[in-house]
């Protein structure tokens, strides 16, 4: 799923950390805030942790950002966005990468949760 903030911007549900948050618990509380998925509608995908390093701003002003994403799984249809988005959208692998083409450290995040999902995946055995 990702978060449409308008002009052909989509990304994913993110944002700051509070005073004595740990970083998954940031990630629950931001889920909630933007999409209104409770965290007991979410699924945590075990060991899996991305980063995201940018810098912004002017020379005097130079701001350091690391953003750290998780992947989860929900089965919760009602997507209740926040006044922080204009909509959202649930995609295939290949249109995601479609519609963040403009945001390379993002396509590389999105490869890296496809890659870590598709290498979890075992086939089925007859018994």
């Amino acid at each position: 799923m990702l978060l449409y903030h308008g002009h052909n911007y989509w990304n994913f549900p993110k944002g700051k950390l509070e005073a004595t948050e740990r970083s998954w618990q940031a990630a629950l509380r931001e889920v909630r805030e933007e999409t209104g998925l409770k965290s007991s509608e979410l699924k945590f995908v075990e060991n899996f942790k991305a980063y995201e390093r940018f810098t912004f701003g002017g020379a005097k002003n130079k701001v350091f950002k690391i953003v750290i994403l998780y992947l989860a799984e929900t089965h919760q249809p009602n997507i209740t966005v926040s006044n922080e988005h204009e909509g959202y959208g649930w995609f295939t692998f290949s249109e995601a990468k479609k519609a963040m083409s403009r945001y390379p450290e993002n396509i590389r995040i999105l490869t890296t949760a496809y890659e870590f999902l598709r290498k979890d995946v075992r086939p089925l055995t007859k018994r």
